[in-house]
């Protein structure tokens, strides 16, 4: 089941995330049709945990 991010604002630029057996899913809202990205779960946990402590690398 795909959920909206809870930081979205409702402004409809947001993204929406869904569990699986072995990965995560990441889309667009606006464009659910479209593509969307897979992650393995390690890696999504990883990207979570380090944008809530915001120490992602920038380029």
């Amino acid at each position: 089941m795909w959920r909206t991010s809870t930081r979205s604002g409702g402004e409809g630029n947001c993204v929406e995330v869904a569990a699986f057996a072995d990965a995560v899913g990441v889309r667009d809202s606006k464009d659910r049709q479209g593509p969307a990205l897979s992650f393995v779960p390690a890696a999504w946990a990883g990207f979570v945990g380090a944008t809530r402590a915001g120490v992602l690398d920038r380029p």
